[in-house]
């Protein structure tokens, strides 16, 4: 304990005036503040069962949420290798009797996946490219640029997001058919499917909230340096904003691969219709057997699953992006 003596005041016997203790400052623990709040104190986690239950809890939780999302996953695959009649038994059965995985192959020949899983490769990577531009050039417009209606703007596309999708179907699907201005119809063909979906609110948004937190001085720097708006975008906000544009790639490309119903509005040509209309028409002629559609299906799901493995850890980065710090 350290003691201080204080300084006696102008005409005060100093042997009069007691020292005065000190208390020394409490340490804290690193890593811990008081604003930290949970269900179980640190007192409690520290103590064995306090720390036991709480990792039992914790462990038991996790591998819950996993069956849940793992459980259809596998009882597709599954399926996929039992007979039809295994499958049409009134007890179904967690494990195949009899394990059948030329079904697999039966089924990419016979229901022409390739060709299906082609097309929904396509469409998707041209309405990401048109998407990804269109979205960048709005949000650097309206984040950096700063046009004179440019909140309004932003204000509106933002209100389009409180309508519903379904809401939207029979509008868009007259402009399809006679655009206008031009009076096209383009029914059947790529651009159904790109044009609708190129200006995406949420992505806008996502872009611009990012763009705002890129320090003027760097733009101000460039510009002092001779570049262009163009230049200015693809030389310095781009590579600044390198995880947010691989979030919303993911946003876009996985949006374009599972999207079913616009699809199968703007795409009546069976030749040209993507994995998920292409399926959903062979499961109801009755050509396709039970086993075979879910092997259709596990087949379609692995290009998402292989995406998302690949680049699992630019999305958390991105979702998790914050200010430049500088």
């Amino acid at each position: 304990m350290t003691v201080t003596t204080p300084v006696p005041a102008r005409g005060q016997d100093s042997a009069a005036t007691p020292p005065t203790p000190v208390r020394p400052a409490r340490r804290r623990r690193p890593g811990r503040t008081s604003a930290t709040r949970s269900l179980i104190s640190d007192a409690d986690l520290s103590r064995g069962r306090g720390l036991l239950v709480y990792r039992v809890t914790l462990v038991t939780m996790a591998v819950l949420f996993a069956l849940i999302f793992i459980f259809p996953l596998y009882w597709m695959i599954t399926g996929a290798m039992k007979t039809p009649v295994e499958l049409a038994q009134p007890t179904p059965t967690l494990i195949p009797r009899t394990w059948h995985p030329e079904t697999y192959a039966e089924a990419w020949t016979k229901l022409e996946i390739g060709r299906f899983l082609l097309n929904t490769a396509f469409y998707t990577v041209g309405g990401w490219l048109i998407q990804l531009v269109v979205d960048v050039a709005a949000a650097y417009s309206l984040s950096k640029l700063r046009p004179v209606l440019g909140k309004l703007v932003l204000g509106m596309m933002l209100a389009s997001l409180m309508l519903p999708a379904a809401a939207l179907l029979v509008p868009s699907y007259l402009n399809i058919v006679d655009v206008p201005i031009f009076g096209v119809n383009l029914l059947n063909t790529p651009w159904a499917l790109w044009l609708p979906g190129a200006a995406n609110a949420f992505n806008i948004y996502v872009l611009k909230r990012f763009f705002d937190q890129i320090p003027g001085e760097l733009l101000d720097a460039a510009s002092i340096d001779g570049a262009g708006r163009m230049r200015t975008l693809w030389s310095v906000v781009l590579p600044l904003s390198r995880p947010v544009l691989s979030v919303v790639s993911i946003f876009a490309i996985v949006g374009a691969w599972k999207d079913f119903l616009w699809p199968l509005l703007v795409l009546p040509d069976p030749g040209a219709q993507t994995i998920s209309v292409a399926l959903s028409r062979l499961a109801f002629t009755g050509y396709v057997t039970q086993n075979e559609m879910f092997a259709a299906l596990s087949i379609a799901s692995i290009p998402m699953i292989i995406l998302f493995m690949i680049f699992q850890r630019g999305i958390l980065s991105g979702l998790s992006a914050g200010a430049l710090k500088g």
